[in-house]
């Protein structure tokens, strides 16, 4: 049984969730009134609270099983120095009224208790995808160095504890998101085909390795859609999703839904700018992209299989499968040399 066997957070539970929300508004020293409006539905239920006077909090309820609470602990500590340490600004967590940043509890309906996070609302424009991206790109790409470069000289908690986006936790017995051959796949001769990329991806991945200037504490959902803009400050937020892995799974995960475009190498350029003004890149790092992106994908299969109730899946899950095997067949004919390159690289 995978991770994400039941994971529909949708009908009755989001309103058993909701009911959750409004109930556990006295966990921390808020005003009253507070309205409570959903924001997203993904690996955990996202509400926004709004106060009186104008105030904004972001509040999490966790999916039931997704994260230890020990990982949820290990999450904010980073968040808080990241913001401390090197400046980045993001979201933190508001400690209730008993002190715990981890509120936990039930209401009739659910299952189980659901663990809770309330944070501080981080202002901040979100980049347009219909904008020129390459400016944004370029930030991104500056501030995934930044963080890369912090997570290799972080003191971690002695409770440290997050997902591994390795890969064990995409093509692994129990992955992190489900098998991808539970995705929308259009047919067996699919299947049988992107296991043999599998196979390659896997090859490349393990002669790559796992040293720690390559493989540690990452973002891993490090997309444009997370990142906030004033002015000339980049923020990040949505860091759920945040564990060990090779770091540039961060640039594979910015090219989520967009990596097949016309646009791609421009979008690659941008982002290489802004990385490698902080941090360098060598032979290898390059070389290793496209097995990132192609696992990358597989992960997204994978997402589609076990969020189909989601909008997301919804909107993006038909043709996904077909263009990933395109996209397998430019990395196989490539492989052979050793490169792994795909067009745009």
């Amino acid at each position: 049984m995978t991770r994400t066997a039941a994971w529909s957070e949708t009908g009755s539970t989001l309103e058993c969730l909701r009911d959750l929300a409004h109930r556990s508004l006295g966990r921390w020293e808020l005003p009253s009134p507070i309205s409570v409006t959903l924001v997203n539905v993904s690996e955990n239920v996202t509400w926004r609270l709004d106060g009186p006077s104008g105030e904004r909090w972001i509040l999490r309820i966790h999916r039931d099983g997704y994260h230890s609470r020990d990982g949820i602990r290990t999450e904010l500590v980073w968040l808080h120095a990241l913001q401390n340490d090197i400046g980045i600004v993001t979201p933190q967590a508001i400690a209730g009224v008993d002190g715990d940043e981890i509120q936990t509890d039930h209401v009739s309906g659910l299952a189980s208790p659901r663990n809770m996070v309330l944070f501080e609302f981080i202002d901040g424009v979100e980049p347009s995808m219909d904008a020129d991206l390459a400016e944004p790109f370029r930030r991104l790409g500056d501030v995934s160095a930044r963080l890369h470069l912090h997570a290799m000289t972080w003191q971690r908690p002695a409770f440290f504890e997050r997902l591994n986006w390795d890969a064990a936790g995409v093509f692994g017995p129990l992955p992190n998101w489900g098998d991808w051959r539970d995705g929308p796949l259009d047919d067996t001769h699919q299947r049988s085909f992107l296991e043999g990329v599998e196979e390659k991806v896997l090859e490349r991945l393990g002669a790559y390795g796992r040293t720690p200037e390559r493989f540690g504490l990452a973002h891993c959902d490090l997309r444009l859609g997370n990142l906030l803009l004033v002015g000339d400050e980049t923020r990040v937020i949505d860091f759920d999703d945040c564990g060990l892995s090779w770091f540039l799974y961060d640039l594979a995960s910015a090219l989520t839904l967009i990596d097949n475009l016309d646009t791609t190498g421009d979008l690659l350029a941008a982002w290489f700018a802004g990385y490698r003004a902080v941090r360098v890149l060598d032979e290898d790092d390059m070389a290793i992209i496209p097995s990132l992106v192609m696992m990358r994908r597989f992960a997204i299969l994978a997402w589609f299989g076990s969020h189909a109730e989601t909008e997301l899946a919804a909107e993006n899950r038909e043709g996904y499968a077909a263009a990933t095997c395109a996209m397998g067949e430019a990395f196989l004919s490539r492989s052979g040399d050793g490169d792994g390159h795909l067009p745009w690289l």
